[in-house]
């Protein structure tokens, strides 16, 4: 990107940015992720930085926050209230540090202090001779919002310093504590099933809810919201009264104010790194929401002897985890073909980092998607991935495009084997490959069937199903049980070892369970719990082939679609070969004996990461015992089990529907 590349780009970041701002910290509303914004606020930094003429005064990474909302006093803040730069990993936190230290004398030796970082409202506290006296939002850093009648109403604020000995200079005169207004998960969702009862629109996210009730101008309905306040810095007009932020956080707690336990003192930034990521993985179990840490200089002296630069003090960063959402160009679209058939779109991206993976490629979903989000290539989209889902597109930042982007035309035929497209009915949104002998069906049939899910054999993942394809040693998945060793060990992936291993793996699953077996067909519409619900009910793959309809549609969730789509697979002639076909080479699913456990009839969602077992794990023991394990929470849904890494979605809907909710222990004593 030559300087007018980037001075254009710059120009298009700062007025989506800035959209985005007034939107955010005015209208209370928001047109993008937190995430996502980030993103964006990095990108605009980083070409900031590498063209340093095209900062501008009026730039978003030169000043903290929007305006103040009208219907309140302004007041000016007699210190600016501070943003802080992002850093993302461990080497731009040891950059960071040199910066500072060759700031500062050779034999300076630094300590810091870090602290959760709360996603919240800022807000400054002023307290005169001890008493509180008012109360005054972030702002723009310079001038915020008198909302004192409303922060009074908050239990965690107190009217009046606890007097401490030790702490008795702060009794006197004006003493100013700065914090997070913030609003519990758990207060989160009980307000938002409330309100659900109510028939009232949920809320969107703490950090908006807090920020949205400070902001009433009915002090009345901000005490009926639970809210807390968090401290983490005291000024002075006498700063040699504050010498450390340690003995900050020591004074808050005295003076009778919330400051997080957790916060701590360490002596190298590869300490500070690693309690971030100790947190990264145990921050699910705080009351509140966090996306990081706050890193500070705990020396006040030297803190201050560092300065400011633009909007951020030198002396303070935060660490920022790895997002669920981004923002990254589509270099181009391509469409992928299924087992099933199915012609999906994928995104391919220029490189992103979303919840501690790069993600390079993104799902489309269908043609229809495409022309509904107006997606084109070329365009700066925005990137969502939680956990295991897959990462989808969510949206063109329209604002950015110079141009240059294009429309993507939807091919006629497959890319694979040049059979012509189609749909089974006029008004369904996914095109298919019909040729089941297409060669990207048939490798992605026997990875399925292989898959941890299904008959869980390991070794024969993509690249092994595709080199044992090319060498026409399968056609099938039922061609799987022929290979010998002497012929696999002939192929480039393979040695002695690794050929012998993956034979046996697959010699020893010729008795599957049937639940397992029936997911491994590859059934359209057939996922792993309806699966185990067929395979409970019919108790053998005899008795599910020969089941009508109305019998299949008796089931308990799975419908007429469901059987439709089963007595079609079934009748299919290339499907009874190769049932034959698995028979001829001994292949015989586990009928099943008994259905029933302390479970039975209760049906379970997992959101989040366990520390005790995986997902499929978790799923299983819940099917052991006679559980259904659901992948999305509804209304015959009696518990969600709450990992670690949780979004909000699955909480907001189990509170709406009045779910159950349990922690690990409260799970693993279930079971």
């Amino acid at each position: 990107m030559n300087k007018q590349q980037a001075a254009e780009r710059v120009k298009r970041l700062r007025d989506l940015i800035n959209d985005y701002r007034y939107h955010y910290h005015v209208l209370d509303e928001s047109i993008m992720s937190d995430a996502a914004a980030d993103s964006l606020k990095h990108e605009l930094a980083q070409l900031e930085e590498q063209y340093p003429d095209l900062i501008t005064p009026d730039s978003p990474t030169q000043r903290v926050a929007g305006a103040s909302l009208p219907g309140f006093k302004q007041v000016g803040h007699t210190s600016r209230m501070l943003s802080l730069n992002d850093v993302f990993d461990e080497a731009e936190v040891e950059a960071w540090q040199d910066r500072i230290t060759k700031l500062l004398p050779e034999s300076t030796k630094l300590e810091y202090f870090a602290d959760i970082k709360m996603d919240g409202l800022a807000c400054a506290l002023v307290y005169q001779d001890g008493v509180l006296s008012r109360g005054v939002t972030r702002g723009d850093g310079f001038v915020g919002e008198d909302v004192t009648a409303n922060i009074r109403t908050i239990d965690s604020i107190p009217l009046r310093l606890r007097h401490d000995k030790k702490f008795e200079p702060f009794m006197h005169g004006r003493t100013e504590i700065r914090g997070e207004i913030v609003m519990y998960k758990d207060d989160f969702a009980k307000l938002n099933e409330r309100r659900a009862k109510a028939g009232q629109p949920l809320f969107a996210n703490p950090r908006n809810t807090a920020a949205g009730t400070i902001r009433q101008l009915n002090p009345k309905l901000v005490a009926s919201r639970p809210l807390h306040f968090h401290a983490y810095d005291l000024l002075r007009d006498n700063e040699s009264e504050v010498l450390t932020n340690q003995y900050a956080y020591q004074a808050l707690r005295a003076l009778g104010f919330l400051a997080n336990k957790d916060a701590a003192v360490f002596k190298t930034v590869k300490e500070v790194t690693r309690f971030a990521k100790r947190w990264e993985t145990r921050r699910q179990t705080l009351p509140f929401n966090t996306d990081g840490l706050v890193v500070k200089v705990n020396d006040r002296q030297l803190y201050r002897r560092l300065g400011v630069v633009g909007k951020a003090p030198r002396a303070a960063v935060a660490i920022k985890y790895a997002a669920e959402q981004s923002t990254t160009k589509v270099k181009d679209i391509f469409v992928s073909i299924g087992r099933t058939g199915a012609a999906t779109p994928v995104a391919m991206l220029e490189p992103v980092v979303i919840a501690g993976t790069t993600v390079q490629m993104a799902t489309l979903h269908n043609e229809g998607e495409i022309k509904r989000k107006d997606i084109r290539i070329g365009d700066t989209v925005i990137v969502h991935k939680a956990g295991d889902i897959i990462p989808e597109v969510i949206e063109p930042l329209t604002k950015l495009r110079d141009g240059s982007e294009k429309i993507y035309k939807w091919p006629v035929r497959c890319p694979e084997c040049n059979t012509k497209l189609a749909k089974r009915k006029v008004d369904e949104a996914v095109w298919r490959c019909p040729n089941q002998h297409c060669p990207s069906r048939s490798w992605k049939r026997i990875e399925h069937f292989a898959s941890k899910a299904a008959l869980d054999i390991e070794g024969l993942g993509e690249k092994n199903v595709i080199a044992l394809m090319d060498a026409k040693l399968v056609k099938d998945q039922a061609d799987i049980y022929t290979l010998r060793e002497e012929d696999v060990i002939k192929l480039e992936r393979f040695a002695k070892i690794s050929s012998g291993k993956l034979v046996a793996a697959i010699q020893s699953k010729k008795e599957p369970p049937l639940s397992r077996f029936i997911y491994g067909l590859g059934i359209r519409h057939v996922g792993v719990q309806t699966a185990v619900d067929l395979a409970n009910h019919f108790r053998s793959l005899q008795a599910l082939r020969d089941a009508t309809i109305d019998e299949l549609a008796a089931v308990d969730g799975v419908g007429e679609v469901v059987a439709e789509s089963i007595v079609e697979w079934f009748s299919e002639p290339h499907n009874e070969h190769l049932l034959a076909k698995f028979k001829r080479f001994g292949v015989k699913p586990t009928p099943v004996k008994k259905v029933g456990g302390k479970l039975s009839g209760k049906n379970f969602v997992v959101t989040g990461t366990l520390e005790s077992m995986g997902r499929e794990e978790a799923a299983e023991r819940i099917r052991a015992h006679g559980g259904t394990f659901q992948t999305s929470v509804g209304k015959d849904t009696d518990y969600l089990v709450v990992g670690a890494n949780v979004g909000e979605s699955k909480l907001t809907k189990a509170a709406k529907l009045g779910t159950l909710r349990l922690n690990e222990e409260e799970f693993l004593k279930m079971l």
